[in-house]
C-alpha cells in the first residue's frame, strides 16, 4: 500500500511525518467489548501502530477518540503500577457504547523509551525514584512520545472532528498542531490506590496531567 501522504493533503503534512507512515492491513477484531476494525499502519524503519474503530468515524464529527501507548505490564499483565491497564479498557468500552470512536494503539513503551529500559526504570522505582526521575536518571526526556503518527492516522480514516479520551493535555497540543480539530475532552481518571498513587501524583505534579 501506498504511504498516507500520498492520499492526504492537510497543511501540517510535513510537521505530521504522514509520508513515513503506510497502511499495511486491514481486518476485525472481535473482542470482549465488541467487535472493531483493525487496521495496521507501519513507519518507516519503526514501530507499527493499530487503529480499532467503530460505527461512522469517516466524516464523523466528535468522534471519542483515545490515543494509547503500548504498556505490556498494564495493558496485558495486569500491572497495578500504573492505571494504562483500566484507561484502555474504559476507552474500548466508551467507544463501544458511545457507538462509535478510535481507539489507537501506539508502540511506544515506557513513554517511548522501550521495555527493556522501562524495567531498569522501574528498578529505579524500587529504590525510590518517581517515573519522571528514573527516566532522567537513564538519560532519557522524562516523556520522549511523539504524536503525530496518531494524527496521520485520524486524518486518513477521515474523521473530521474528536473528542478526546484524555488526562494528558500534551495529547491534545500534539492533535491540533497536526490539524486534528479538537472540540472538548472526557478525562479518564482511574481509582487511586496505595500502588499507584506515586504515579498519578507524579503525572499530576510534574507532567501536567488533569486528574480532576
Amino acid at each position: 500500500m501506498t504511504s498516507l501522504a500520498a492520499n492526504q493533503n492537510h497543511q501540517n503534512n510535513k510537521v505530521c511525518k504522514c509520508h513515513e507512515l503506510e497502511l499495511v492491513a486491514k481486518t476485525t477484531l472481535p473482542s470482549k467489548y465488541g467487535k472493531f476494525n483493525l487496521w495496521a499502519y507501519q513507519e518507516k524503519k519503526g514501530p507499527t501502530h493499530l487503529a480499532l474503530f467503530t460505527g461512522k468515524v469517516k466524516d464523523g464529527r466528535e468522534v471519542p477518540v483515545r490515543i494509547h501507548s503500548e504498556c505490556v505490564t498494564g495493558d496485558a499483565l495486569g500491572s497495578l503500577r500504573c492505571d494504562c491497564g483500566p484507561q484502555l479498557e474504559a476507552a474500548l468500552r466508551y467507544i463501544q457504547e458511545n457507538g462509535a470512536g478510535v481507539l489507537i494503539h501506539m508502540d511506544q513503551e515506557g513513554r517511548g523509551i522501550g521495555l527493556a529500559n522501562k524495567m531498569r526504570a522501574y528498578a529505579l522505582q524500587d529504590k525510590g525514584m518517581d517515573t519522571v526521575e528514573a527516566n532522567l536518571e537513564l538519560g532519557f526526556v522524562e516523556d520522549k512520545r511523539d504524536y503525530s503518527s496518531a494524527a496521520c492516522i485520524l486524518h486518513n480514516l477521515g474523521v473530521k472532528s474528536v473528542v478526546m479520551l484524555t488526562n494528558n493535555p500534551k495529547k491534545i497540543e500534539a492533535m491540533k498542531k497536526c490539524g486534528v480539530k479538537v472540540e472538548g475532552r472526557k478525562p479518564l481518571v482511574m481509582p487511586i490506590h496505595p500502588l499507584n498513587k506515586r504515579y498519578m501524583m507524579t503525572k499530576r505534579d510534574k507532567m501536567g496531567h488533569m486528574l480532576e
